[in-house]
């Protein structure tokens, strides 16, 4: 016959690495894919801009002297990058997505300690704890 603190410690310990419930989960996934569709539309609505831009460049281009020509350039660069960092965070994203999958979402990629939910938060594509981030950015 079990004893009531025997039930107690059992129903007390920690879920194991890569646990969660499948309603956890599915928040999670349906959050990430969100944020997924929003960057998606940036990046669409980014790249229609441009598009646009380079029509009024390539029309107002007469009578332009050098300095011009180097303005509309950097600005074009400028604006390429912008695309690139939404790009780049989009990707981030599907990868957490991909972690979420595979069971590791959650977890430090470097030392396998949970990443803080404080963390996961501010930024749902993590995957390195605070300790192991400021490591990296030392370097």
């Amino acid at each position: 016959m079990a004893k009531p603190a025997d039930t107690k410690t059992a129903t007390s310990r920690k879920p194991a690495k890569g646990t969660r419930s499948a309603a956890e989960t599915e928040k999670i996934r349906a959050a990430l894919a969100g944020r997924r569709d929003e960057l998606q539309a940036e990046y669409d609505q980014t790249l229609s801009e441009i598009t646009e831009l380079q029509r009024e460049r390539l029309t107002d281009s007469a009578g332009d002297d050098q300095a011009d020509t180097g303005t509309k350039t950097f600005e074009r660069e400028q604006e390429i990058s912008l695309a690139n960092g939404i790009l780049d965070r989009i990707s981030q994203v599907e990868r957490a997505l991909e972690r979420l999958d595979a069971g590791n979402y959650g977890w430090c990629e470097r030392c396998g300690n949970p990443i803080p939910v404080e963390r996961l938060a501010a930024f749902p594509s993590a995957t390195l704890c605070v300790t192991c981030k400021q490591l990296e950015e030392r370097r």
